[in-house]
């Protein structure tokens, strides 16, 4: 079975530069890559049921607007790379789904962008790439 590599996109430059390296790690391996974009969203909300039906409607609207927005076109475009490339959508914490996309589908790397922005922010709720470093479970790259 070929390897398979999880690349953190969300369509900013840096993920951009993560992807164009997967996907000649890729083709350098004769690997896949699954093309994961992670909304962030956080389950821990009291919600009354109108609240929750609305939460739901906007949910299907921004994997719709993931998909067609961002997604699609990075695929077109990737389309003659000789890379098997699937894409998934996802809700949660940004690092934790990307650990679970790369156990659920059996990858062997992954690779996500950073931006170089680490603000205060950033030190005090950590960054995706600095957070990935830590709980992941198999190698990570991340790309400048």
């Amino acid at each position: 079975m070929p390897d398979r590599i999880v690349v953190g996109f969300d369509g900013s430059p840096a993920a951009r530069r993560a992807l164009d390296f997967a996907v000649k790690l890729a083709q350098s391996q004769g690997a896949s890559i699954v093309l994961a974009y992670v909304l962030e969203w956080s389950p821990y909300s009291f919600l009354s049921n109108e609240e929750l039906a609305e939460r739901h409607k906007r949910r299907k609207e921004e994997v719709s607007r993931a998909q067609t927005a961002v997604l699609d076109p990075v695929l077109e475009k990737l389309a003659g790379s000789g890379v098997s490339i699937e894409a998934q959508i996802r809700y949660g914490h940004s690092a934790e789904m990307l650990v679970t996309i790369a156990r659920d589908t059996g990858a062997t790397q992954m690779v996500v962008g950073r931006d170089g922005n680490g603000g205060l922010a950033a030190r005090m709720f950590g960054s995706t790439a600095g957070t990935l470093v830590q709980i992941a479970t198999l190698p990570c790259t991340i790309v400048p």
